[in-house]
């Protein structure tokens, strides 16, 4: 999905722009886009030390490049200020971030662009306004509203926070769910089954950059699409590949992030794992097993990823290797030792001085 507008940046794929580092595209007033392919661009957005003045037409500029063209309106009496990421794949677009002080609204006007996608929209902080088809909702920490491009929609942050946006064109979404147009503006309470799911899927594919890997982008796009129809009412088709497929992927990218965010504790199992997930430890072994590991060489790799870090790094230079092992989780230095020579060809202090990488 890529949207129009008089935009003072383009992306690396496309036309010349204003200067460019690295692939990096600058503009003035803080919107960068980084993009490689011309299916796959990054927009971000910051009003941080921007004057106040230039702000709303700012937002603007950022809405109608990377996530759909609507007006951006000062709220009376309050400076507008937002930071915003918006990932723009095929057949997907992401958008992260927060805004107050300013309203968004897609108007009578902007609706005659023929953008025809729906818009997944989850609060994850605050309380946010939405308007649309005559009704008007505030949404609270954690739930989650489908709205469509073809109706005039205002959004409003009525009390700060944040929240993320997974937005699809229609013909991509329509044959998933049992009624699309039914689906539109009702509330999806926090403990649907899929949403956390999504959600956590979605911001690990954007923290791990997997997004930048055409393969791993194709994939993670179809996944988002299985997991949003799961969220809204998938038809027993699409619930049937959804369970294949999205769920499963989800549930190992969520396994992997709390792995790689806690392994240095040494009390973490896969029966903790599990049950974070709500899933038995069974499923779980075998949602690895899938994927060609273990979860206990899975972990291992993690916590030695850790520790090759610390031995690198100057900050740490003063610390026995026996205290960084048990550090990153190993309970027993024998056993870490063999473990990292067989990983990296090297012993421990062979990398801390410097003779191995």
């Amino acid at each position: 999905m890529r949207n129009g507008g008089n935009a003072r940046c383009v992306s690396s794929a496309g036309a010349a722009g204003p200067q460019r580092i690295a692939g990096l595209c600058l503009s003035v007033g803080e919107i960068a886009v980084n993009g490689k392919d011309d299916d796959f661009s990054i927009f971000n957005v910051s009003t941080d030390d921007i004057p106040e003045d230039e702000r709303v037409p700012l937002l603007r500029e950022f809405y109608c490049r990377g996530v759909l063209k609507a007006e951006v309106e000062a709220r009376d009496g309050k400076p507008a200020a937002a930071s915003f990421t918006s990932h723009v794949l095929p057949e997907a677009q992401l958008l992260i971030g927060g805004m107050c002080g300013a309203r968004v609204v897609r108007t009578k006007q902007l609706i005659a662009d023929g953008d025809d996608s729906l818009a997944l929209i989850v609060n994850r902080s605050g309380v946010l306004g939405i308007s649309e088809r005559g009704r008007d909702l505030k949404l609270h920490a954690g739930e989650a509203v489908l709205t469509s491009a073809e109706d005039v929609t205002t959004f409003e942050r009525l009390l700060l926070g944040s929240g993320f946006s997974l937005r699809v064109p229609r013909r991509v979404l329509a044959p998933m769910i049992v009624d699309v147009d039914d689906a539109v503006m009702r509330v999806i309470p926090e403990d649907t089954t899929g949403l956390r799911l999504l959600v956590d899927y979605a911001i690990a594919l954007v923290h791990e950059r997997a997004l930048a890997v055409p393969a791993m982008r194709q994939l993670g796009v179809a996944h988002l699409h299985d997991l949003l129809a799961l969220v809204l009412g998938a038809t027993d088709h699409a619930r049937d590949v959804t369970g294949r497929r999205g769920v499963k992927a989800a549930r190992l990218q969520r396994a992997k992030f709390l792995i790689a965010n806690n392994c240095w504790r040494q009390d973490l199992s896969v029966a903790s794992v599990a049950q974070e997930l709500g899933v038995t430890p069974r499923y779980l072994q075998r949602l690895f097993e899938a994927d060609g590991k273990t979860f206990s060489s899975f972990l291992t790799e993690q916590r030695l990823k850790r520790a090759h870090r610390m031995l690198r790094e100057p900050d740490f230079a003063a610390r026995p290797v026996s205290s960084i092992a048990y550090d990153v989780g190993f309970g027993d230095l024998s056993y870490f030792n063999r473990c990292f020579r067989r990983a990296y060809g090297a012993t421990p202090s062979d990398v801390r001085s410097g003779g191995a990488f």
